[in-house]
């Protein structure tokens, strides 16, 4: 199992990086950093910086069939920079277009939102984003972990940091079935 995690160069939320990355390599998979530029990421604790991250490959040069699925962490900042990035948002979009699953928490809906890939889905983020995902054509609900096979891939989403657990276990149960 080869995992992609897609990160801005700075903003992710450190915690929803690290625990889905450790639920990866504990499972035997193999988690991938991309970023969309730099050697290195810089990852957050909610506002303050925390660990720095080596970068494995930058998104203009990976391809999403290369990969058994898509992690996508949150932290506010991480997504509203990933959205305003083309190469990010086509590579978003190429799992989709693969039919790969996605999983996706707390903030990191904005990106799939940038993508088009939210219409006619049901998916959960952080709360502040439901009106975004509505406006998107998503139906957003309010659950710890929601996986939806509405489209042509599974969607894994959660709401927050707290949600970890479940959401780590739902991404692992799909990338392993291949989506």
């Amino acid at each position: 199992m080869r995992v992609a995690f897609l990160v801005a160069p700075e903003g992710a939320e450190q915690i929803e990086l690290t625990a889905p990355w450790e639920a990866v390599e504990q499972a035997g998979g193999t988690p991938v950093l991309l970023s969309t530029r730099g050697e290195a990421v810089q990852a957050f604790d909610h506002l303050d910086r925390a660990d720095t991250f080596p970068v494995d490959q930058l998104v203009s040069q990976a391809d999403p069939t290369r990969f058994d699925g898509l992690v996508l962490p949150g932290g506010v900042a991480n997504p509203d920079l990933l959205r305003t990035d083309k190469n990010a948002v086509g590579f978003v979009r190429g799992f989709f277009d693969a039919g790969l699953p996605v999983a996706a928490i707390c903030h990191a809906p904005w990106t799939l939102i940038e993508a088009d890939v939210v219409r006619g889905r049901t998916l959960t983020s952080y709360p502040s984003l439901r009106t975004d995902i509505r406006n998107a054509g998503g139906t957003w609900v309010d659950e710890q972990v929601k996986v939806c096979g509405a489209g042509g891939n599974k969607l894994i989403t959660s709401r927050r940091p707290d949600d970890l657990q479940a959401f780590d276990n739902a991404l692992l149960a799909e990338f392993a079935a291949g989506g």
